[in-house]
C-alpha cells in the first residue's frame, strides 16, 4: 500500500505543533507568575521547572511533556490507511517520535528555545515500544537515586533503550533498533554540556523536594 504522503505530511506538522507547546513556560507563568527560562538553568524543561518551582509545578509539565510525545504517536496513525505492524506503519510512528521530540527542542511557540527532550522522547518510546520504555524508566531512577543527578539518570536511561532492545528483546527489525539507536545518540548531543560539567564534577544535583521560587 502507497503511503498516504499528504496525511502524513499533516500529522508530521501536527506532531510537530504538540511538541512545540512550550509546558514549563506557560505552566510556570499561569500558575506561578514565573518564567522559569529566568532562572535556575534557564532550560525550559521538566527539571529546571523541577529547581525553580518544586514538585508542584515539575509533576504537571513532566507528564504533559511525555504525553506530547506518547499521543500523536499512539492516535495519528489509525487515521491512516496504513496496516499495523507493517514497514511504512513503524516508520510513520517513528517520525512522528520525531517530529515531538524536534517540536520540544525547537518549540515554534517560544522562539525555538525548548528543552532537552527527555520527558517527550519517553512519551514517544512509550507508544512505540513500552516495555523498553519501562526498563529506561528503571534505570533512571536506580541511577538518578544513587547519584541525585538527573543528567546522568537520563543518559543512562537512553544508552538502556538501544540495548534493551537488541539484547532484551532481540529485535531484528532495522526500523526499531535504528530509532532507539538516533534517539540514544540525540539525548547525548542535548546533554553534551551537562556531560562536561559532570566530568569536571561541577553538575549539580537534585533532591527530591526540589525547591520553590518566590518571585520578588
Amino acid at each position: 500500500m502507497d503511503f498516504p504522503w499528504v496525511y502524513g505530511i499533516a500529522s508530521m506538522v501536527i506532531a510537530y505543533l504538540v511538541g512545540s507547546i512550550p509546558t514549563s513556560v506557560w505552566w510556570g507563568r499561569a500558575i506561578f507568575g514565573v518564567d522559569v527560562r529566568e532562572h535556575g538553568s534557564r532550560n525550559a524543561g521538566a527539571t529546571n521547572t523541577f529547581r525553580v518551582l518544586g514538585p508542584r509545578a515539575g509533576v504537571p509539565v513532566l507528564l504533559i511533556d511525555i504525553l506530547k510525545g506518547f499521543v500523536p504517536v499512539r492516535v495519528l496513525p489509525n487515521f491512516s490507511d496504513l496496516q499495523p505492524d507493517t514497514a511504512p506503519w513503524m516508520w510513520f510512528r517513528v517520525a512522528l517520535v520525531g517530529a515531538a521530540v524536534i517540536g520540544h527542542l525547537y518549540p515554534v511557540f517560544a522562539s525555538f528555545k525548548g528543552g532537552k527532550g527527555v520527558a517527550t522522547s519517553l512519551g514517544g518510546v512509550l507508544a512505540v515500544h513500552p516495555g523498553a520504555a519501562a526498563i529506561c524508566v528503571l534505570v533512571f531512577a536506580v541511577v538518578f537515586l544513587l547519584s541525585r543527578y538527573v543528567s546522568l539518570g537520563s543518559l543512562c536511561a537512553a544508552l538502556a533503550f538501544p540495548l534493551a532492545v537488541i539484547i532484551i528483546y532481540k529485535e531484528f527489525s532495522a526500523v526499531k533498533i535504528g530509532f532507539a539507536v538516533v534517539l540514544c545518540l540525540l539525548v547525548f548531543y542535548t546533554h553534551r554540556e551537562n556531560i562536561l560539567r559532570l566530568l569536571r564534577g561541577e553538575e549539580n544535583r537534585m533532591t527530591l523536594a526540589g525547591k520553590r521560587h518566590t518571585p520578588s
